[in-house]
C-alpha cells in the first residue's frame, strides 16, 4: 500500500513516470516504492514542492530540529542534484522562475537562475542537457569525481568514495545507474546527510565534502559556466560555484 506522502508526490508530479523523470530514477523503481526512500526525500521535495514532513513524517516529525542554516544547505544541495540528474520539465522550470534572492552572491545566483528559467523551454533545456552531459559518444562535460581528479572514469577516487559511504551504511539506490561520484549523486548524498534523512555520525557531511567534493566540484561548476553548449545551465554553474565557495569557507572555520 502506498504511503500518503508518496501519493501526494506522485500527484504533484503528474504521475509515476513524471516523478521518476524528475528525480532521475526508472519508472519501475518508483512503482515499487511503498514510501519515499530516505535518501530521496529532499530531492523529491525539491522536485515536487511537497514538504519533507509530509513525504516522510516518520523521519522528520520526531527528530531534533535542524537549524535554519542546515535546512538551507540541504535544500541547495537537493536543488543542484535535481538539476544535474536530468533536464528540468515544465513544472520545475515554472518553480525555478519564481525563485527570489537578496543582494548576496547566492541570492543573485538564485535570481539569475530564475531569469534563465523564464527564457528557456523544455525542448531547449533538454537539448542543452543532452549536449552538455550525454552527447553522441560523450557530452561536453563529464560530471564525475574520478574524471576530474584522476582523468578517467571509475578510478581510485570512486573506490575511496565507496569505502567512506560504506562506513555510513549508504548504498547505491536501485534504479540509479550512474556511479556514486556523479555530481548529482554526491549533492543528493550531501542533502541527505545534512537534512537527516541519511543517518550518519556527526561530521559525515564535512568528511564527504572535504574528501569527495571539494577537490573537484568547484571546477565542474566553473566549467559549466563557460561551456559552449550552456545557456540555462550557465546559471546552474554559477549557482553551484557560488554555493560551493560558501561551503568551503564555512568548513574552513574553526569548530
Amino acid at each position: 500500500m502506498r504511503d500518503p506522502g508518496l501519493s501526494e508526490a506522485i500527484q504533484a508530479a503528474g504521475g509515476v513516470s513524471k516523478l521518476a523523470r524528475r528525480v532521475g530514477v526508472s519508472q519501475p523503481s518508483v512503482s515499487n516504492w511503498d514510501k519515499v526512500p530516505a535518501e530521496r526525500v529532499l530531492v523529491v521535495e525539491a522536485a515536487t514542492g511537497i514538504d519533507r514532513k509530509v513525504l516522510r513524517p516518520d523521519l522528520y516529525e520526531e527528530r531534533d530540529v535542524i537549524d535554519d542554516i542546515d535546512i538551507a544547505r540541504a535544500q541547495e544541495y537537493a536543488l543542484l542534484s535535481t538539476l544535474l540528474v536530468r533536464a528540468p520539465d515544465s513544472a520545475l522550470l515554472k518553480k525555478l522562475s519564481a525563485l527570489r534572492g537578496d543582494a548576496t552572491p547566492l541570492g543573485v545566483a538564485h535570481v539569475e537562475l530564475a531569469e534563465a528559467a523564464t527564457k528557456t523551454s523544455v525542448q531547449q533545456v533538454e537539448r542543452e542537457y543532452f549536449d552538455l552531459f550525454i552527447g553522441l559518444g560523450r557530452g561536453e562535460l563529464l560530471p564525475y569525481g574520478s574524471f576530474y581528479i584522476a582523468g578517467f572514469l571509475h578510478e581510485r577516487p570512486l573506490a575511496r568514495l565507496r569505502e567512506d559511504l560504506g562506513r555510513f551504511g549508504i548504498e547505491r539506490v536501485e534504479g540509479n545507474y550512474e556511479p556514486e561520484d556523479h555530481a548529482a549523486t554526491l549533492c543528493e548524498i550531501m542533502a541527505g546527510l545534512i537534512g537527516g534523512s541519511l543517518p550518519a555520525e556527526d561530521g559525515a557531511d564535512r568528511l564527504i565534502y572535504e574528501k569527495h567534493l571539494s577537490p573537484w566540484i568547484g571546477r565542474l561548476f566553473a566549467d559549466l559556466e563557460h561551456a559552449n553548449a550552456a545557456s540555462f545551465y550557465r546559471s546552474v554553474g554559477t549557482l553551484g560555484r557560488v554555493f560551493m565557495d560558501i561551503e568551503k569557507e564555512a568548513f574552513a572555520l574553526p569548530t
